[in-house]
């Protein structure tokens, strides 16, 4: 009887902390736009819906949600909308097609700015700020307590003043894609230019490439815009200022080679959530990209140094994340658990 209270009481700490070590990461939309707007959240194939799909956000105003383990999906910023007492209308850019405040797993009508992630299941996250489809306000992406590169990334130029006429959205609320200004397989990167090869920068990927170098200009804008990151938070920032310090600590990295896996077929990162069809074929594994596996190369940093020695509390006053340290807690809970049961009997 003994036995089995011991065996009761480790599998109980076990689950108490499994539990919670299985949220990955907390994503913070910040809104810095001296107007409104509603962001929109589509979880790939595969992954489970946030606690929101669709909200508003007024200036100056945060929220954040928390994603599972190996989540992936893609956020951008509606603006221009109009909803009634009930939540119904819709938006002028970004629009979701579902009538309401909530997305309900529908994406954004390009053009929209997008931010896309993988989170990664015990190894790195992956995650871009595109304009494939097409661009509407500012985005900026930060990732905080994380161990490798984790640059910042994003556009903090405002392209709707520089958008040339022939992608311009009405009075400039937005601005086209060349594919989806024009439709042709050389600016979708499909048909006969569907391979890295023969899909090459047009004049209208390399004008938003100069402006926003760290952002996706076109599909197979791979090694300058896919970035990596282990246990990390994330900040969303709509109408950034601009760039914080960080973003421009770290070098822009020359190659995805070696950090991120080959994925077969065409399609964005959330697969069929591209409405236009021209979201970029990516090197970032999504849901319906298999079984999406990365062997990161990032060994934790002083963030493991500190916890191997048992001194989690000063990796938590480091600012080190908080799914290593959960990982430490397990550890110490389960041997504290194993000690007592041992004393016990």
């Amino acid at each position: 009887m003994a036995y089995f209270s011991c065996f009761q009481t480790l599998v109980l700490v076990l689950l108490l902390f499994t539990c919670r070590g299985a949220w990955s990461a907390t994503f913070s939309f910040v809104n810095k736009c001296d107007y409104t707007v509603w962001p929109g959240i589509l979880a790939n194939a595969g992954s489970p819906r946030l606690d929101s799909t669709g909200f508003e956000l007024p200036g100056d105003t945060s929220r954040s949600f928390q994603a599972p383990t190996g989540w992936s999906g893609r956020f951008w910023a509606r603006t221009g909308c109009t909803f009634d007492d009930s939540g119904s209308g819709s938006c002028l850019t970004g629009d979701c097609g579902s009538g309401l405040v909530e997305c309900n797993g529908l994406g954004a009508a390009p053009p929209a700015t997008l931010a896309e992630f993988t989170l990664g299941t015990g190894g790195q996250d992956f995650y871009d700020v595109s304009l494939v489809d097409g661009y509407n306000l500012p985005m900026l992406v930060e990732g905080s307590g994380g161990s490798g590169m984790c640059a910042s990334t994003g556009c903090s130029a405002d392209l709707n003043r520089q958008c040339p006429a022939e992608l311009k959205v009405g009075e400039g609320d937005a601005c086209k894609s060349a594919c989806e200004a024009f439709g042709s397989p050389e600016y979708c990167c499909s048909g006969a230019f569907n391979t890295p090869t023969t899909c090459k920068p047009s004049v209208y990927s390399e004008m938003f490439k100069s402006v926003c170098p760290r952002s996706y200009s076109y599909a197979y804008d791979d090694a300058t815009s896919t970035f990596t990151c282990t246990g990390a938070d994330y900040t969303v920032t709509f109408c950034p200022s601009s760039p914080s310090q960080k973003s421009s600590s770290y070098p822009t990295p020359t190659t995805a080679a070696s950090t991120t896996p080959e994925v077969e077929g065409e399609g964005s990162l959330t697969g069929s959530g591209s409405p236009s069809g021209s979201g970029e074929t990516g090197s970032i594994p999504g849901s319906n990209y298999g079984s999406g596996s990365v062997t990161g190369s990032d060994s934790g940093g002083s963030g493991e140094a500190v916890l191997a020695d048992g001194s989690w509390l000063a990796g938590l006053a480091m600012g080190d994340s908080h799914r290593t340290v959960q990982s430490a807690i397990v550890a110490s809970a389960t041997a504290f658990s194993l000690i007592v049961c041992f004393v016990y009997l």
